[in-house]
């Protein structure tokens, strides 16, 4: 078990308040809220994002490039692009400082936290159970335009069109959109030429901030547009409701590792 370490004097950060402190060469980011200390280490698991430079709210710290959000308390992944926790540290005040130890590396890792962790990666001030670690997910290739051209068969409707459409896969998950749960809605309405169709598509993001979002873009309107009966194809953002992993198919939540 590693040793503790006085990273701070109590009263130097603010409550609510976060800041960068090294432990033992490793950077660690140290929060302060309701009167106790967390520390995580200072990477988002999605990109290797810098958690301290991140937004601070009650208990949950967002990373600065995307938008994952994590639970100081315990390290949990708690939105996507995220899917595996960050490592959680002891904490203690004691003598008028703020002491920090190393703790064990999360054994596995869920949206929304899991099982808990050995007590030995647990925030002791926190006293709260860690989240686990889950694996990173395996990419899933696409069938490619043979796939999309069998799907492009046969009468247009909304269930063909989401058919269509788990063709477009998330580059970063390795998902596609449907079983994602960012499709809200389709609509048609009829076009100037006869026999064909305008497809409305409605789309949201895993986070408002998502990178990814004008290539899924892109791969709707393409995916789509390979049905003979289709005119033109607009994809409408909507970020109302925002998504959260409930959304989320069976088969979505077994490729990522989530039960």
């Amino acid at each position: 078990m590693q040793a503790f370490q006085r990273v701070l004097e109590v009263g130097e950060l603010a409550d609510p308040g976060k800041t960068l402190v090294e432990v033992d060469g490793e950077m660690l980011a140290l929060f302060h809220v309701g009167g106790t200390y967390y520390a995580l280490d200072d990477v988002c698991t999605h990109d290797g994002g810098p958690l301290a430079d991140g937004e601070l709210a009650d208990h949950t710290i967002a990373c600065p490039r995307h938008g994952a959000k994590f639970d100081i308390r315990t390290g949990g992944a708690l939105t996507m692009p995220a899917v595996r926790a960050t490592r959680a540290h002891r904490v203690k005040v004691e003598d008028g400082g703020v002491w920090v130890a190393l703790g064990e590396p999360p054994a596995s890792a869920a949206i929304g936290g899991g099982p808990a962790l050995s007590s030995s990666a647990l925030p002791i001030a926190s006293a709260t159970p860690a989240a686990t670690a889950q694996p990173a997910p395996t990419p899933v290739a696409g069938n490619g335009a043979a796939t999309e051209a069998a799907l492009a068969q046969g009468p247009l409707s909304e269930d063909r069109v989401r058919e269509m459409l788990k063709e477009v896969k998330d580059p970063e998950l390795f998902v596609n959109i449907v079983d994602l749960g960012l499709i809200y809605g389709v609509s048609f309405s009829e076009a100037e030429e006869a026999g064909k169709q305008c497809v409305s598509v409605d789309m949201t993001m895993t986070s408002p901030a998502c990178p990814a979002g004008p290539q899924l873009i892109a791969d709707t309107k393409r995916v789509v547009s390979t049905h003979p009966d289709v005119a033109a194809v607009e994809v409408r953002i909507v970020m109302d409701p925002p998504w959260t992993p409930e959304r989320m198919t069976d088969d979505a939540r077994d490729q990522l590792g989530i039960f």
